[in-house]
């Protein structure tokens, strides 16, 4: 399996024949135009968890011509921003909600903030979990009403991903969360079995270093911190490898 970063919660997975691209909103090393024009897939499949700016832009429907399937969180249906796509090429999904066509079958869960996380089943039998804006919001500077709210709202969706598995997940691990910024991972892997965990969300900040408390948790699970657009990794079910 082959994971691109293309920028913020942008990855493009190329597994096989079949190619997904996640929230490409900007893609800055044109990781996707340089497949496109490869051609070397025969099913594309373009998602978007939500409809934040930093997740879902209309310049992905420049791949209209050789797309099998937009796939799209049901908020984003009433942007105007859609209805510069082809409706006839749209599928629109809501929480825990299934799609699915004779290749890949897709379920989605629901989120903290908007839209949806997407959990895709390949012809492989691998599964790629993506959990958009999924992630336990702890501000340590917000108001205790405000905090406490956000952890409510994060223990209870985790409760309905007990036991997912995946074998890859890609989570928020952001930088503006301070101290606080490993907490939803970190508990997200200790309630799920993934074969490895990439981190997102995460421009304007470095490389995440993982602490001890998130290394107990996670024992030998292999991370990948991309922070560079374009960095590539291949996952072989043990671990990130290099060029």
């Amino acid at each position: 399996m082959d994971i691109n970063y293309l920028l913020n919660s942008g990855f493009m997975i190329q597994d096989e024949n079949i190619v997904l691209v996640f929230d490409d909103y900007e893609d800055p090393a044109e990781i996707v135009d340089a497949a496109y024009d490869r051609g070397d897939f025969d099913r594309l499949y373009i998602f978007a968890t939500h409809a934040h700016f930093d997740h879902f832009s209309t310049h992905i429907r420049a791949y209209t011509p050789k797309v099998t399937r937009f796939i799209f969180s049901s908020d984003i249906k009433r942007t105007k921003r859609v209805k510069l796509f082809p409706a006839p090429k749209i599928s629109y999904v809501k929480r825990y909600s299934d799609w699915e066509d004779d290749v890949i079958k897709v379920h989605a869960f629901d989120s903290t903030d908007v839209g949806v996380c997407f959990l895709v089943e390949l012809p492989t039998g691998r599964k790629i979990f993506h959990a958009g804006d999924f992630n336990w919001w702890h501000w340590d500077d917000d108001t205790p009403d405000n905090i406490a709210l956000a952890d409510k709202v994060f223990k209870r969706q985790l409760k309905r991903l007990d036991g997912l598995e995946a074998d890859v997940a890609f989570f928020p691990v952001d930088g503006r969360l301070g101290a606080s910024q490993e907490m939803g991972a970190t508990e997200f892997i200790k309630r799920t079995k993934i074969g490895g965990l990439v981190a997102m969300h995460r421009v304007g900040f470095g490389k995440w270093q993982p602490s001890q408390e998130f290394l107990a948790a996670a024992k030998d699970l292999p991370t990948w911190s991309p922070i560079k657009p374009g960095e590539h990794r291949k996952f072989d079910g043990e671990k990130f490898l290099e060029d």
